[in-house]
């Protein structure tokens, strides 16, 4: 029993292997399409074509016996994967004056933190260096981008269980940045330990307040342990190694238990299955977004005091069909009781469209401020 299931799994890990070898094989010839669209200036999707891939895979999936439902939807990936790639080569060849093979990226927290991977998870595939700098604060990882130390910072800005994270709407209100770019990501927490030892022994648990307040229903349930603040989630699973201590535990992802050696005790414990972070690349200058990419623009706004002032800017985007994706409000620093807020729509602001409802909601606001223009993430990704 033991012998035939150890053979099985091994024709099922070389198949794997054959599996990311094609997929590896196919992205060079993507690369390779990109750099054509590029020269020439040919559209990044062409739907038509699109509809007879599919089409095609899922006539093979039939005749190989195949779920052609799981066939479709796994090439619909990668479909959207190609897509991302060739939107983000073009970005970079409209943006980057210096095509340089290497990118430096602040971010705050240490190696395995969410912001850490979600930074390579942006770069990765674009250069071949990404080079990540850790900061104790998001304010410190904007403000080495800002001094010119590093050529991007990525920060958090909502999670779709503990809600915005205000100091990141701050940075970008105070800061001059513009967003440039965005990331989705599937957060998925895990309490780790140094030995796979019961939940019940462990007494104190450490992580970053939002991964605490993410996963506040299951902290609740351990009445005999002590849950405290940490800087970051991987710092606090580094801390979990250092001090050896087998009653201490820490909530980060499975990657950074890869990283630092430690067990998986639970694993997905946070209140929402679905719990995912966006993520925003910011830079010390804007980018230019080619019409054929569908773009996310942000906006700083504030409106005067008098009854209806931000009615009637919002009404602006409705009476021209453009659709408003957030809209948050913060306190205006220095200035009590009054408040500023953000908004993202979908657009471009090079468009006569958008850029007219921006002309126009600057004639009603007190002001304005355009925090950038950026590619919409066309898909999510998991991180552990």
């Amino acid at each position: 029993m033991d012998e035939k299931l150890k053979q099985i799994r091994d024709a099922l890990d070389r198949i794997d292997k054959n599996i990311i070898e094609s997929l590896a094989e196919r992205q060079q010839v993507i690369q390779q399409v990109s750099s054509l669209k590029i020269e020439e200036q040919g559209a990044i999707r062409d739907h038509e074509r699109e509809e007879e891939l599919l089409k095609r895979i899922t006539k093979l999936a039939r005749e190989y016996g195949l779920d052609r439902y799981f066939a479709e939807q796994l090439y619909r990936d990668i479909l959207d994967h190609s897509v991302r790639f060739q939107t983000h080569s073009l970005v970079d060849h409209q943006n980057v004056k210096n095509k340089q093979k290497s990118v430096s990226v602040s971010y705050q927290g240490t190696e395995g933190a969410f912001s850490h991977q979600a930074a390579f998870r942006h770069f990765e595939e674009r250069y071949t260096e990404v080079n990540c700098y850790g900061y104790d604060t998001f304010k410190q990882a904007a403000d080495s981008v800002m001094e010119g130390e590093h050529d991007y910072a990525i920060l958090p800005i909502e999670n779709t269980t503990a809600g915005s994270i205000n100091e990141t709407y701050d940075i970008l209100g105070e800061d001059n940045l513009y967003i440039v770019g965005e990331e989705v990501i599937r957060i998925i927490h895990c309490l780790l330990a140094l030995e796979q030892i019961p939940i019940d022994r462990i007494r104190r648990i450490m992580s970053h307040p939002q991964a605490i307040a993410q996963c506040s229903n299951f902290l609740a349930k351990l009445h005999r342990t002590k849950v405290e603040s940490y800087i970051d989630t991987a710092m606090a699973a580094k801390k979990v190694v250092e001090d050896g201590d087998l009653s201490q535990a820490a909530i980060a992802g499975a990657h950074a238990a890869d990283l630092y050696g430690l067990n998986i005790l639970e694993r997905d414990i946070a209140n929402q299955k679905e719990n995912f972070t966006r993520f925003v690349v910011v830079a010390p200058d804007p980018i230019h977004c080619d019409p054929q990419i569908s773009c996310k623009t942000s906006m700083l706004l504030v409106t005067g005091h008098q009854q209806g002032d931000l009615v009637r800017c919002l009404n602006v985007l409705a009476d021209r069909g453009i659709n408003m994706v957030k809209l948050e409000s913060r306190p205006k620093p220095n200035e009590p009781w009054k408040y500023q807020f953000y908004l993202d729509i979908e657009g471009n602001i090079d468009s006569p469209k958008v850029g007219d409802a921006v002309k126009k909601i600057k004639d009603k606001a007190s002001s304005l401020k355009i925090l950038g223009c950026y590619p919409t993430q066309m898909s999510w990704h998991s991180e552990e």
